[in-house]
Parts: C-alpha cells; structure tokens; sequence
C-alpha cells in the first residue's frame, strides 16, 4: 500500500510542476526607470534598459542595444544635461518631438503609428520629459520612447541623471507601430 500511495503523490506532484509554466511572452511595451548609478569595484557597470527584451540589464559584458542615461557634468560636477547613449555602432536615437505638457507628449506619442527615416544621432542629446523619442537597434527594428520624467542632479559630489519613460518596440524591423 506504501508504493500505490507514494506513487500516486509523485505522480500528482508531477502534473502540478509541469502544469505550471512561466508565460516566456515577450514584452513590447512598459514603463521602466534608469539612471547612471554605478555598480561594482572595478571594472564598474550600470544597469540600462534593452528594448527587444523589455528588460533592465547590467552594462558589465558591453552588450548591444542596451540604452543607457548619461550626466553631462560641468567642471564641478554639476549636471548639464542629460542624454541616452547605446553600444550598437549606429546613430540610434532621434528626437521626435518636445510638448509642452505630460498630455501634449502622451497623445503625441499614442498617435506615433508610423515614421519616415529621420535624421538618426548617435545620443539621444538633452533628454527632458515630455519627449517622445524614436530609438533603432542594431538589428533594424524600432521603438518609440516617452519621457516621463527625469532628474539631474549632484548628488554629493557625484553628478546623477535618471529617466523614467514609457516604450513601445515593434519587432518585425517596419517602421509602423501598433496602436491602442
């Protein structure tokens, strides 16, 4: 009797650890904050944002298309401005447009469905909300980035940047996103 009952519960403990599976869905589209906070005791790395996985990831092995908030700092450390910057080896980001309030750049950015070729930079220069954003990756594909928020400040004597902004990706590389 001892064998039937151990196993019916191995065999009920099986169907309960296969029946239950992570949904490995990709995300396209979020909210995320990052900022310039260094990490580490040498080499140093950042976490930064990549948009074909919808993910925060550390800047430690270089990895492509991971975007990343810069500090441009005076000479004492005071924050200038602020700008995204990625390791893809292309001119990836370009301005969209700046609005005068939060509801100007959301409806702005809900109405982005398509875009022609603009004029791509290599940084993303002078972030500040209510920005929307164009950013393209190594692979060709796209997404649309509104800036929520940011802060740019010295923070004792280290200057710090930090955006918070909402993203849209479109994966299959056309130059259309979905709408709502």
């Amino acid at each position: 009797m001892k064998t039937k009952q151990l196993f019916i519960l191995s065999l009920v403990i099986s169907v309960l650890l296969t029946g239950c599976k992570k949904d490995n869905k990709p995300v396209y589209s979020g909210t995320m904050t990052i900022d310039n906070e260094l990490f580490g005791t040498g080499p140093y790395y950042a976490y930064g944002f990549t948009v074909p996985t919808g993910k925060k990831v550390s800047t430690l092995e270089n990895p492509q298309d991971v975007i990343i908030i810069q500090a441009d700092p005076d000479i004492d450390n005071n924050v200038r401005k602020i700008f995204f910057a990625c390791n893809n080896y292309l001119n990836s980001f370009s301005l969209y447009g700046q609005y005068a309030n939060e509801s100007d750049a959301t409806v702005a950015f809900d109405n982005l469905l398509s875009f022609s070729a603009p004029q791509w930079a290599e940084t993303g220069d002078s972030v500040k909300a209510n920005q929307v954003w164009l950013f393209r990756t190594s692979e060709d594909t796209f997404a649309k980035i509104r800036v929520i928020s940011t802060v740019a400040e010295k923070r004792e004597t280290v200057p710090f940047a930090e955006c918070t902004f909402e993203w849209i990706f479109q994966p299959n590389g056309t130059q259309t996103f979905p709408g709502k």
